[in-house]
């Protein structure tokens, strides 16, 4: 069994790509890929890894798990998603390090299904706008408590890939911006089900139509029907086009509040995390979806 596990990052689709695999799990089926509810999944191996503390499981532990989540016949390739897989906000730099739970968790759910061919999922996010959200979701008072010591510029996505590429070595590693989604949508959707880019499937438009005018969404889909792209690249050159016309302000302009972080530092940071996902394109046993 092949599984496909996303495992973060923390605040950036807030469960919408989880969202969009569900409303194709039935017609998956058809190709023995199987996405269960996250009720299944999520609490189960979060206690489970936890009581483990990185002892071996026992064999009656590691069946029942698969059993409960699996629930039927196994499938080729089993899909779970869980922005807050690592750990939750509240613990991303415990010990000064950032997502330090890390090795131990992709340890754990590995020693569960010792069996499995794992490709790991990771959305990154600038982190400009991804540490304000990830304290909002804190209990921390100030930034500096919720950084337990960690500087913002040290900050590097590549530091995370590379020590999954360690934890799981013969695991590919998929990535993508959580600020390109709109235009990648339908292409990560087919990632995580490992299907052809001329494979149909439901809701790959779901998250444009949150940050697109549906005057512009009707004008995109009629001139798609009448003008049908050649291929993903086509299409994503259109998504671009009618986005840059008709996107709504007010949903895809970030406004960075957060004391400690003043306009310096949002530049900065920004710079570092453009420089460092050019570094994770390229990095050996990495799949980097981009627009």
């Amino acid at each position: 069994m092949k599984i496909a596990l996303h495992i973060g990052a923390n605040c950036t689709d807030d469960d919408k790509l989880l969202k969009s695999l569900l409303k194709n799990a039935d017609t998956f089926v058809k190709e023995r890929i199987k996405v269960p509810g996250p009720s299944k999944y999520r609490r189960i191996l979060r206690e489970t890894i936890q009581n483990l503390d990185g002892a071996k499981p026992e064999e009656a532990t590691r069946l029942y798990i698969q059993d409960v989540i699996v629930d039927g016949e196994e499938p080729q390739r089993l899909i779970m998603s869980n922005s807050n897989f690592i750990c939750i906000p509240n613990r991303m730099f415990d010990g000064g390090t950032f997502y330090p739970q890390t090795e131990d968790k992709l340890r754990g759910v590995a020693a569960l299904f010792p069996d499995a061919d794992f490709e790991i999922f990771i959305g990154l996010r600038n982190p400009a706008t991804f540490l304000p959200a990830a304290f909002s979701k804190s209990k921390a008072a100030t930034l500096d408590a919720f950084l337990k010591g960690f500087h913002p510029t040290h900050i590097r996505w590549s530091d995370i890939i590379r020590r999954i590429n360690h934890v799981m070595p013969n695991a590919r590693v998929t990535v993508w911006c959580n600020e390109d989604t709109p235009l990648i949508w339908a292409e990560l959707i087919r990632a995580f089900a490992d299907l052809p880019e001329t494979h149909q499937i439901t809701g790959g438009f779901d998250l444009l139509a949150k940050i697109m005018a549906p005057d512009g969404m009707k004008r995109m889909l009629d001139y798609m029907r009448s003008h049908p792209p050649k291929s993903e690249a086509h299409k994503r050159k259109i998504i671009a086009a009618f986005l840059d016309k008709y996107a709504l302000d007010e949903e895809i302009e970030e406004t960075v509040d957060l004391q400690g972080l003043d306009e310096q530092m949002v530049e900065d940071l920004t710079e570092i995390y453009d420089q460092d996902v050019e570094v994770i394109s390229q990095m050996s046993g990495v799949r980097f979806i981009e627009p």
